[in-house]
């Protein structure tokens, strides 16, 4: 994190941005990091949860599956509310949210007060996630956002990444010390935003001398307005990347156990080496990536790369093969995400709230239905849950021809 930060200040090739401009930002990517890490602290927790309070493992599911659902209704509409409202006060509630969902689940000690706990986080992700976003798209140039949406991407990812670790490290003084952890970091984290975050409202972040076009009406109209050919193509993409990563990710380590008989020391170090892979893949390559492709090549790669090395994980049986392969299908949806968010800021001038609100819905969906899917056809046939995948992923490559609109721009 400190190396973003670092890089960033730098200002190596950033004379276009102003020291506002740059330190919005830099909380936004601190923020967003921390809140992916907390929420991704529950992971190594839930086993001792479950064995504490004597849970089913249908209770743990509906545990995991409330954060995404949430996540997936309030989206779009806090996507809405920071277009008409400003950005500020969404990262600042989205910040609080967080913190509260944190000390509510590390004193909760029933069932009903832990799922509360994750409806709130959803809540949390849905105003901070998709807002950021929009704010980075309203303060930079398309020439900067690459490269900012990178950041955050990598942010995030970095996040729900050494969350898993952290909360392992911390739970060795007691499974609820990751949460009170958490939860008081949100809220210095807060006091930060609330006092050093400029409101979008009031002060001149350097938006990019963009007229924009006439809003439509509210309601129904707004999301009609986004319904162009399009931008359909760019959400039926951001569905597919999140059902196939999601759908990929969530048995992998149950797959390669019980096919290839990996062991835990194999698939730990296969994880690590995709979360060092992909901070440096996000942070320091991603610009220069869409600059030498631009968005939509980059896109199609990763589709097509992601479904090849999908079928290497089904059918070869050589572990360091399958190990590279692993690697190829992660980097790949590393890329595929932040490519889509990029080029979605660059589809419309405004509503921009609305637009990354709808991308977070999306992604939650994938979220949902991916690893349900995934673990139901893996009880049938062990090469069900990746034929499925990269069926998907052969499909969202052909359809990513039909972006002609944007091949000319790129």
């Amino acid at each position: 994190m400190l190396a973003w930060l670092m890089h960033f200040f730098r200002g190596k090739g950033d004379q276009t941005m102003s020291k506002l401009v740059k330190r919005t930002i830099a909380i936004m990517i601190v923020c967003e990091f921390l809140i992916c890490l907390g929420l991704s602290l529950i992971f190594p927790v839930m086993p001792f949860i479950k064995n504490e309070y004597h849970f089913s493992a249908f209770d743990m599911g509906v545990m995991s599956a409330l954060f995404a659902l949430v996540q997936f209704v309030a989206s779009p509409v806090v996507g809405r509310w920071s277009d008409r409202l400003g950005r500020k006060p969404m990262l600042i509630w989205g910040m609080v949210l967080f913190a509260i969902g944190q000390l509510i689940f590390a004193v909760g000690n029933t069932l009903w007060i832990f799922d509360f706990s994750r409806v709130i986080d959803g809540l949390s992700a849905a105003m901070f996630v998709p807002t950021s976003m929009a704010l980075a798209a309203d303060i930079t140039t398309p020439r900067e956002r690459a490269k900012v949406i990178g950041w955050l991407s990598a942010a995030f990812s970095g996040g729900l990444i050494l969350g898993p670790g952290l909360g392992g490290i911390l739970a060795a003084w007691g499974y609820k010390v990751p949460f009170w952890v958490a939860g008081i970091l949100g809220g210095m984290a807060t006091l930060v935003a609330l006092f050093w975050l400029p409101d979008d409202r009031k002060v001149d972040l350097g938006q990019p001398s963009e007229p924009a076009p006439t809003s439509p009406a509210p309601g129904w109209g707004k999301y009609r307005h986004l319904m162009t050919r399009p931008m359909l193509i760019l959400f039926a993409m951001i569905l597919v990347a999140a059902f196939g990563l999601a759908g990929f990710e969530s048995i992998y380590s149950l797959y390669v156990n019980e096919v290839h008989q990996f062991d835990l020391a194999a698939i730990a170090t296969v994880l690590t080496l995709n979360g060092i892979l992909s901070l440096v893949l996000q942070v320091f390559f991603f610009e220069k990536l869409v600059v030498w492709l631009g968005e939509v090549k980059l896109i199609r790669y990763s589709y097509l790369l992601s479904a090849l090395a999908t079928l290497v994980v089904i059918y070869d049986h050589s572990h360091w093969q399958i190990i590279v392969a692993t690697l190829v299908v992660f980097e790949a949806f590393d890329l595929l995400r932040p490519a889509i968010t990029t080029l979605l800021t660059k589809a419309s001038t405004k509503d921009q709230g609305l637009i990354n609100g709808m991308n977070m819905s999306l992604t939650s969906i994938g979220n949902i239905f991916g690893p349900l899917l995934s673990g139901a056809t893996l009880d049938w046939n062990y090469q069900y849950p990746y034929l499925i995948v990269t069926v998907f992923l052969m499909v969202a490559f052909g359809i990513s021809f039909g972006l002609r609109k944007f091949m000319a721009q790129n």
